[in-house]
């Protein structure tokens, strides 16, 4: 494709990730085919028949036009509401298991790195160590149990893995079914 595609701060690449794909379908928003489409969550109390192109999510215009949202806002606490309204109606978002939400780091949005196993995480020790303290806050008090079952991410669970636009820093929240 000669076409490039939108940039987005806050998920810097979603055809990694898989929320975009190469598509040869029309977007429900401009009704162009523009050769990719997004394939991931959309929440709008409208009935949506179809899906959106890289550039509407980007403009902004698909959430408008169907007063809709690409990601929730749980988790997103203490950011501006420009923040906010760039992930939650600009931004590309993901999917997962679970309700998939975003992190929040150093007082912005992270930005969205995709869905990695044990191995992956092993490269951002930051990450794995802030997963580790969640956990153990959410009840994992048991270190073995806890080591055994954060080894095993990328099988029955995965983590997903986010950086911080402004320190750099990666975290993580697991993601299991």
């Amino acid at each position: 494709m000669s076409v490039s595609l939108p940039v987005f701060r806050y998920h810097p690449d979603p055809v990694a990730s898989g929320s975009i794909r190469e598509a040869a379908e029309t977007c429900a928003c401009c009704e162009r085919d523009r050769g990719w489409i997004y394939t991931a969550t959309f929440y709008s109390a409208d009935d949506v028949s179809g899906r959106f192109c890289p550039w509407c999510i980007a403009d902004g215009s698909a959430a408008e036009r169907f007063a809709g949202e690409f990601v929730d806002s749980f988790g997103l606490d203490g950011v501006s509401d420009d923040v906010l309204h760039e992930v939650t109606r600009r931004t590309p978002g993901f999917r997962a298991w679970q309700d998939p939400h975003w992190l929040v780091h150093c007082r912005n949005a992270a930005a969205f790195v995709g869905e990695v196993g044990y191995a992956e995480l092993t490269a951002h020790p930051e990450a794995l160590a802030q997963l580790r303290a969640d956990m153990r806050l959410d009840g994992w008090h048991d270190e073995a149990r806890l080591e055994q079952f954060l080894t095993h991410l990328g099988e029955a669970a995965t983590a997903m893995l986010f950086r911080c636009t402004v320190c750099g820093d990666h975290l993580a929240y697991v993601d299991a079914s």
